[in-house]
Parts: structure tokens; sequence; C-alpha cells
């Protein structure tokens, strides 16, 4: 077996006579495997107990060592390595020698999938639903404070153990920032219900580990970016989960954090560079000023504190201008997902991040996986600002983020205050979100936006529509027929709302979905439960209907999918006044097909003047109405009834 060691030369030595690494002398390797006929070049991340004074060499033909970085610390070295095209999937040795001593570790380098580089991503045909695993079902209960233990063995799937960290952050669903035991085999045990309802992908908020003691449920906070957290699961386990996914239609979308990690993060003993992350002393918190990039006028402090300012104390700021942090994120998302089979990824607080660096990385992952779609969550209503990040905007500056979707939080801030309000005046009401989508003109790319009333950072819909199934229908009728890609948040297909027997917080909000733990007395989750459920869920069936109806509709429809928009607002007068109607109603259409969608946001039924909307189509239209089904004749005198939508579909 041939060595071949950084700067030439080979030997061959038998491997069997070298002894194993163990963990004190090799913590960890990072990316856990790599695969044959990449783009994406391998840089490994070694660290061990002065392992930077070691020589390095791989044993086996189709390997070599071409390069080896020492750090700031004699305890980690980046050794980049060759990956020949013709290199044999298998279990390659890399040898670590010292004054006459040698040990070894294994690596396995794999076959890809047929087709993983031309894997197709999640489009304006999918539904996305999000789920916060550990609020969604509690499928396994041994894993929910078992792991709070130090460092017990455990096996990732690979073919080294993982030494895990203390976990204390135990099991208490009284308490809405603890864990409660939510799990990957929980949502794998209801994919079902997922995929009736009409979803077609799926977006979990952070399954890998986050080690903080206090209110790490969420898992924005990582200890670890290459192993899931064990009270959800484990590597092999979120496989499972893809592949599962995959067999009922359903595609997988990453939660992506580059932007920080958690101060229980493995590096926060010891990181590889002095400048891997920002230090922060004396703390300076993150200013949320994402106009800094595109502000003619943005001083450089400003600017410093957006990119290196913490996010939170508990959440450490990555330096993406270290070119070693930089290629460990882009190997990470690639390598998960090829492991994993992913189909999309999602980049929490995109703003706050390196731009440069971070458009690197898009290209990175979208050079390795052309299809690949990426959303990145750009918290801004400023839409000028928003659409800056979207990739090959036209921005001034000549800056293109290499970002192919973002999400439209200007049209959920719209969406919000016009089916909030009754009494309306000009630019009110329904008005808000006409002059939103008004405002397309400012996206390079509208099948790339990602649409949503609500997630898991923000108030549930109930509660901003104060409990009324009415309007919660019109923000599910709109959600399903605007343009982009609709995301919905778990629950609000019946409404769920925070809960009120603890103080108002993020996790009050983030509530466990009733039927997902066996002691629940109430099971949403089946017809039956839902049919019989308390008082609190009245309206559950008849809005987990409603929205099935629209999402399983809007799977088949092109012309909601991919087609064009058309809207129209009406004014009516109020005394001697003209003011906005509160109505708002819109075409989506292709050259074939198209559907007309009828907003009536009043207390009072509304009649269709059909003739308004002449320069779409003349005459009565003969259609069917989405929801119930039935034959609906689109005409002068039709009535829709107060706070409902009309969505009608008909041939053009």
């Amino acid at each position: 077996m041939a060595l071949t060691a950084c700067g030439g030369g080979t030997a061959s030595p038998d491997t069997a006579s070298i002894a194993d690494a163990t963990h004190h002398q090799i913590a960890r390797v990072e990316p856990l495997s790599w695969w044959v006929g990449m783009k994406t070049d391998l840089q490994l991340l070694v660290q061990g107990p002065d392992i930077a004074s070691y020589e390095v060499a791989v044993a086996g033909k189709g390997l070599s060592v071409k390069g080896i970085h020492k750090t700031d610390s004699r305890n980690f070295v980046f050794v980049d390595v060759t990956v020949d095209a013709n290199a044999k999937p298998g279990t390659y040795f890399f040898i670590f020698s010292k004054d006459g001593e040698s040990f070894k570790y294994p690596y396995r380098i794999e076959a890809r999938e047929e087709g993983s580089a031309n894997r197709e991503s999640f489009t304006s045909a999918d539904m996305i639903y999000l789920i916060m695993p550990d609020r969604f079902a509690n499928s396994d209960n041994t894993n929910d404070d078992s792991y709070s233990r130090l460092s017990s063995p455990y096996n990732d799937g690979s073919l080294v153990q993982w030494q895990m960290p203390e976990l204390t952050d135990e099991v208490n669903r009284k308490d809405a920032v603890a864990r409660h035991g939510g799990d990957i085999q929980g949502i794998i045990d209801h994919l079902g219900y997922i995929a009736d309802l009409g979803a077609t992908a799926i977006w979990c908020t952070p399954l890998l580990l986050d080690n903080q003691p206090y209110e790490s449920y969420h898992g924005y906070a990582c200890g670890d970016y290459y192993h899931i957290d064990p009270r959800f699961g484990d590597n092999a386990l979120y496989k499972t989960f893809v592949d599962e996914c995959h067999k009922k239609g359903i595609k997988v979308i990453m939660d992506i954090v580059t932007n920080h990690c958690g101060t229980a993060h493995w590096w926060m003993e010891e990181a590889p560079f002095k400048d891997w992350y920002h230090v922060n002393e004396p703390y300076m918190q993150m200013n949320a000023l994402f106009s800094v990039y595109m502000d003619p006028h943005a001083s450089v402090r400003d600017r410093e504190r957006q990119e290196s300012g913490w996010f939170v104390p508990s959440m450490p700021d990555m330096n993406l201008d270290n070119p070693y942090v930089l290629k460990y994120f882009q190997q990470w998302a690639v390598w998960w997902v090829e492991y994993a089979g992913l189909d999309g990824l999602r980049v929490d607080t995109y703003p706050y991040n390196e731009p440069g660096p971070m458009s690197q990385w898009c290209k990175a992952v979208t050079d390795e996986y052309p299809n690949m779609n990426i959303v990145g969550e750009c918290w801004d209503y400023n839409i000028p600002q928003l659409a800056y990040w979207q990739k090959d905007n036209p921005n001034k500056d000549g800056f293109n983020s290499n970002l192919p979707s973002i999400m439209d939080f200007p049209l959920e801030h719209a969406i919000h205050a016009a089916l909030s309000e009754d009494k309306v005046w000009w630019d009110e009401g329904m008005t808000r979100i006409y002059t939103v989508l008004a405002q397309d003109f400012a996206y390079q790319d509208l099948s790339h936006m990602l649409t949503f009333f609500a997630n898991h950072d923000h108030a549930r819909m109930g509660d901003v529509l104060n409990a009324d199934p009415r309007r919660m229908k019109l923000a599910l009728a709109l959600l399903a027929t605007i343009r982009g890609i609709p995301q919905l948040y778990y629950g609000d297909e019946m409404m769920f709302m925070e809960r009120k027997d603890v103080p108002s917080h993020d996790g009050a909000k983030r509530i466990d979905f009733p039927g997902g733990w066996v002691e629940d007395s109430a099971n949403l989750f089946s017809a039956q439960g839902r049919a019989t459920a308390p008082a609190m869920y009245a309206t559950a069936a008849e809005l987990h209907d409603y929205t099935r109806a629209l999402f399983r509709w809007r799977k088949g429809c092109k012309a909601v999918q991919e087609g064009k928009t058309l809207h129209f607002l009406s004014r009516r007068n109020e005394g001697a006044v003209n003011v906005t109607d509160n109505t708002y109603s819109f075409f989506r259409y292709t050259a074939e097909d198209a559907v007309f969608v009828y907003i009536n946001n009043t207390e009072e039924p509304r009649v269709l003047d059909w003739d308004h909307y002449r320069e779409f189509v003349q005459g009565p239209v003969n259609g069917t109405d989405v929801v119930t089904g039935e034959a609906v004749t689109l005409r002068d005198g039709l009535s829709v009834a107060p706070k409902s939508a009309l969505i009608v579909e008909f041939k053009r």
C-alpha cells in the first residue's frame, strides 16, 4: 500500500502494524468523510495534542496530501487532500508520525449517488412546512434526557466514535424555554400527516448539537456542526428521515447557521486561529443595520459593528474573512447535502455574515450542485434593501450575493397589518398587500421569493388575528395563491396560538403540537382528534380541511406555481371621500389557465362588478371553486361573503 506524504515521496508500510489513533491523540477530523468526484476541494481540520508537530501522510492509491497548514495553535492542523477522479471508494488511513513513532486514523471515501450533482431543489411548485423539532412530536422518550451524562461514546455512523460533551438542558414541558422532547422519529412518524396536508418540502429548525446549558431547544447556538443533537437522534437517523421524506414526495431543507455558533461549542475552549471568531471584549452587540452594505453614507464603524458584533451574548460571531473558516463552512454544507441527500438549504441571519465571503459560500455550494436552491433569512422590511441580497440583483456597488432566494418579510408584515384592520383609509387594509406586490419590480426573480405569514421568530398568526378563523382563512388563501414559494409554520393550519400559562416569549409561541406526546389529551394529527378537540381548538378541523384543500389543489396548478399576476384594488365612496374598499383581487395566469382570487376583508358581502376585470376577460366565465370543488360562474352580481376568499380556477 503506497504512502504519500506532503512534498512527495512514497513508501509501502504495513498499516496493520501502525497503531490506531486514540481519542487522546486525535480528538476530531472534519469533514467526517468525503466522496470521489467532488468539485469541492477537501481540506481536513485535524485536532489533537501538539498535532502540528507531526508529519502527515496518507496510505492508499487515489489520495494524496498536497498541503499542510499550521495554525495559531499547535493542537490544530489543516491538511489539503487530493482525491483522484479514479480513486476507489473505501477506507484510507492518514498516518501521523513524529520521532520514529506513528499512529493512523481511518478515513472513509465514498462513491457519490448517481445524479447527485444535478439533484433538483425546492421551487415555486412546492409548499414548505416549517417544523421546530423539539415542539412537534416525541416518539422516542429514551433520548429525552438520557444524554445529560458526560462524554458517553456515541457512534455517528462514521468509522470513529464521537466523544459527546456534557448535555444538561433536560426536558421540562412546563418550562417554555426548556427542552420538550420532540425528536426526528416524531417527525418521521407524522410524515403522512404532512404529506396529506399538501406540503412537498420540510424545513426543520436546526437539528445539530446545541449544548447550551439553558434554552438549547431551538438549536441556533450550535456546539458541533457535524453531529445531530442526540436528544433528536443521530446522523444515521437524520439520513433515514430524509429517505422517508423522499418516499412520500417531500423534499428536505436544512437550516444552516454560518454567522454564529454557541458559547458551548468545542472550539470556544481553543480555536485553530485567534481570529476564528470575532473576539468580543468588551462585549459588542451587533447593530442590526443591514443598510450599511448599500448605504452610500454609512460609516466604517457602523459596518464593522454589523459584521463583527455578536448576535446575542450566547452566540459568538464567526469570522468568515478568515479563509479557513470560510472553507470549513463551505465543506460543511456540501458534506450534509451529499451525506443526507438534502434538497435545499436555508441560511439563518444572512446579512449578519460578511457579504463577500458569504457570496463565495453560496457560489461554492451551487458550483457543486447547480440546481440547488438556497434561501436566506434577510429580515428586512425595506424592499430595496431586501432586493440587494438576491442573486444577480443589479446593485450599484457591483455586489452579487449568489443567493438564489430571499424571504419576503415586507409581504409578511403587510399581511399581518392588512388582515388586522377593519376601519381603513387610503393606504391601509388590503391596500398594504397591493402596495407591497406593486414593488415586485425591485426583485430579480419573483419565483425565488419565499412567502410566509409566520415563522418560529414571529407571533403566532392566531394571536395576530385575534383568534378569528375567518381572517386565518384569508391569510391561508393569500399564501396559497400569491407568487413565490409558500412556507407554512407548523400548526398554523389549525390556528395555533401562544401559550397563556407562561410569560410571553419566543418559547411560548413555539408550542407543542397536541398529540405529539403520549400524555397529550388531544390529538390534532388525526381527523377524529380534530373533530373532538377541546374548545381552544374548536375550529381546528375546519381550518385544517381548508388548508388541505388549498395546498393539495396548488400542487397541480401551474397558473399559481409559475404564472404571472394581474391585480386590482377597489375604491368606494364614504360620504364625499373615496377610500379603499378593503378588498383585493387578482389573477394568476399562464397562456392556458387562470385563477381568480377575491379577498373580501370587510364585514359585509361584496358583489362582483365583473366589468371591472374586462381587460383580462370579456364576459362571464365558468370555473371551479378550488376549495369546495363546485362549479362557479364568474359574472356581475356574484356575491362574496364577509371575511372570505373566493378562489376560482378556469381555462382561458
